[in-house]
């Protein structure tokens, strides 16, 4: 039987559900945790987005386009979002959000198999905040 799409409420509430999962790891030094955690709230929200521009009883696009939102890659999915210019144009003049997107972005799936070196607590403090990248997500739902 086949799994139903994943709604965009669901990516929604899957995004604040992995923040707060990972600021409680963060807090308790599980920073690996953490950072894994963080990645997967800024792509949940993120598809979230995606979501909001799709039509319901709209011909699928092509499966390449389709395949490409299967992805875990943030920079990717901002792009496919169509979020990419906003953040540039609006890390020009709030250096707080270019330096928190400079964080998240590097977050990649793989990290699970990492045990050391990873800013567990740097990402979720990019995540939150007036000029978190979970925050500036979050205000254009």
């Amino acid at each position: 039987m086949r799994e139903p799409p994943v709604t965009r409420r669901q990516f929604q509430r899957l995004a604040d559900l992995r923040a707060q999962d990972a600021a409680s790891l963060a807090k308790s030094r599980r920073l690996q945790g953490a950072y894994y955690l963080a990645g997967y709230a800024v792509e949940c929200a993120l598809k979230a987005w995606i979501a909001k521009e799709t039509k319901r009883h709209e011909f699928p696009p092509k499966w390449r386009y389709v395949q490409s939102l299967y992805t875990h890659e943030l920079e990717g999915l901002l792009k496919l979002a169509g979020l990419e210019k906003l953040l540039e144009d609006e890390s020009r003049t709030n250096a707080t959000l270019a330096a928190n997107w400079g964080v998240v972005k590097q977050w990649r799936e793989e990290s699970r198999y990492i045990l050391s070196g990873l800013k567990g607590k740097d990402i979720c403090t990019a995540l939150t905040g007036p000029d978190g990248v979970l925050t500036w997500i979050k205000q254009r739902w």
